[in-house]
């Protein structure tokens, strides 16, 4: 990866500014400084940040910049801010499963929790999550926080979190920060083309705003690579490719052109890679060998966006294999990273962006 350090400095500069599912603007406030530093042109709109060089049409990017936290619905009560963000409460029939609550409920035990002001950032105050629990009548998953009972409903409450690097492998809660970090990163490379940062995608929402932006322009596209994290079950599982490419998702199929192009990069370039599509199919027929329920090819930016817009906004992905998904243990290698940044890279130069 060129400029290797630069890198790890705006990656904890990203990390430990809070962005909240609903509640991104402070921290579109820092990319756009970030952005503007390294010569890029920067443009808000509703749910999206839109950086361009001299070459805004040549290659597309798009990173999701929320993450998970939690958000103030009452005295000392605080809710997953995503199912707040995504209306997903039972009230409106759109509950959470009892199946996932019961997977989130004992993540964040003890976890410290930093409260902010969402458009500008201020600190509110700092924290420890207590108790987590599912309310019987509410049927929703309900946080007690101590040192935040002062707090007002609406506010945001990040993780506290910083990097840790060890032994060649970077953790913290790396989606999305991290591919964020490598667009920023990019244009400090030299690159002149386009890189969107949307809000909200873990409530299920980024691609509206995406969508939006080129209906705007009434410009669609089929070469837009979305960038994200990839979990894996464990870190041997996670290494066996050092960049995730897919085919398709639930949603939709990506643009094969556009697929075989990335593929094509990484061969030439010895970069090794995966499809997650595929690893999951392959996971599939052995769960049902053994009468295990299959898993969803899962839900992606690019499938949402590319179905939606019956084929106007069409591409592919590039994620970074990680363990440890949606915890503040979230890992990827430096060897991970360093192909990412080369592939990104590379693809700029083939759309002519540098």
């Amino acid at each position: 990866m060129q400029k290797t350090d630069e890198f790890v400095d705006l990656l904890k500069v990203l990390i430990r500014s809070p962005s909240v599912v609903g509640a991104e603007h402070s921290f579109f406030r820092v990319l756009q400084r970030e952005l503007e530093e390294r010569g890029a042109r920067v443009n808000w709109y509703e749910g999206l940040l839109v950086a361009q060089g001299s070459k805004p049409g040549t290659a597309m990017f798009s990173a999701h910049i929320d993450r998970h936290g939690l958000v103030c619905t009452g005295p000392n009560e605080f809710q997953y801010a995503a199912f707040v963000a995504g209306n997903r409460s039972d009230l409106l029939g759109n509950s959470v499963s009892e199946k996932l609550m019961r997977k989130i409920v004992d993540r964040f035990q003890a976890v410290p929790v930093t409260a902010y002001e969402p458009w500008s950032g201020s600190y509110f105050g700092s924290g420890v999550i207590k108790r987590t629990y599912v309310c019987e009548y509410r049927n929703n998953l309900i946080f007690e926080v101590e040192g935040l009972e002062h707090l007002v409903a609406g506010t945001p409450v990040a993780f506290t979190d910083h990097l840790s690097i060890r032994g060649g492998i970077l953790s913290a809660q790396l989606d999305n920060v991290l591919t964020a970090a490598h667009l920023v990163h990019l244009f400090a490379l030299g690159f002149e083309g386009t890189a969107f940062f949307t809000a909200q995608e873990e409530a299920g929402s980024s691609w509206r705003y995406l969508l939006e932006w080129f209906r705007r322009f009434n410009g669609g596209t089929d070469k837009l690579v979305v960038v994200d994290t990839s979990p894996y079950p464990d870190r041997a599982t996670a290494d066996r490719q050092e960049v995730v490419l897919r085919r398709r998702d639930v949603n939709a199929a990506f643009h094969p052109e556009t697929t075989a192009m990335l593929e094509a990069l990484c061969r030439q370039q010895d970069i090794s890679f995966g499809y997650k599509d595929a690893y999951i199919e392959e996971q599939n027929r052995l769960a049902l060998a053994q009468g295990i329920e299959p898993q969803s090819l899962g839900s992606t930016e690019m499938g949402r966006i590319a179905a939606a817009s019956n084929g106007f906004v069409q591409g592919t992905t590039l994620q970074i294999p990680t363990t440890g998904y949606h915890t503040m243990e979230e890992s990827s290698t430096m060897a991970s990273n360093q192909a990412f940044s080369r592939l990104l890279a590379l693809i700029g130069q083939q759309y002519g962006a540098f």
